[in-house]
């Protein structure tokens, strides 16, 4: 018989992160797969249980820009704003690419995003971790976008899953890159003319 673990309390998802177990939560527009994004044994499981290409890197989800300081990452004022925003997925060059390989694939740089949903920050303060948080579906499948869904794809290979109920958007968050300008990679969620409002008023 499958041994199912399914909450609506982010707090159990603590210890289930901490000792690197995986976790399926709903982030600010999908369900995602959560695992600390600092043990590379628990993102390569994320890996396997999406099928993911091992070349495509993943999004880190931080709870304020202080926790860049644990990539050895220092921002411009433009990217912290950006970050601080919520919701904006921000690409920033790593000062040694050889580090966090399991991460950026090597890309040299990693995309860090601070989620607008408030149960996800105090869950990454409590437990001191950034997290990954990649859409909760095989590669290739559609985003689950409610735990009977995640279920059916992952069954117990998941330690814990978050029920949030139904996902009403499925619009993944805008990525960008800061450069002499802003350059957008994916527009998502946050439009172009809010993301230039931002940043004139840097």
């Amino acid at each position: 018989m499958l041994m199912i673990r399914i909450s609506t309390d982010f707090k159990k998802a603590e210890e289930v992160l901490k000792s690197g177990g995986i976790v399926v939560a709903p982030t600010d527009t999908l369900y995602g797969i959560l695992a600390d994004a600092l043990n590379p044994e628990a993102v390569k499981k994320v890996y396997k249980l999406k099928k993911r290409t091992e070349n495509k890197p993943v999004i880190v989800l931080i709870p304020s820009v202080e926790y860049l300081k644990l990539f050895d990452v220092y921002p411009k004022k433009e990217e912290i704003k950006l970050l601080k925003h919520g919701g904006i997925t921000v690409i920033i060059p790593l000062k040694d690419s050889k580090k966090f390989f399991y991460l950026h694939r090597g890309a040299g740089s990693i995309a860090f995003r601070i989620p607008k949903k408030e149960e996800l920050i105090k869950l990454m303060k409590n437990i001191k971790k950034p997290l990954i948080a990649p859409s909760a579906n095989p590669e290739g499948k559609s985003p689950a976008k409610d735990i009977d869904e995640a279920v059916a794809y992952f069954g117990d290979s998941i330690d814990l899953y978050i029920d949030g109920g139904k996902i009403k958007s499925s619009i993944p968050s805008t990525i960008v890159k800061v450069n002499s300008q802003v350059q957008i990679i994916r527009e998502g969620s946050v439009k172009k003319e809010h993301i230039d409002k931002i940043i004139k008023s840097v």
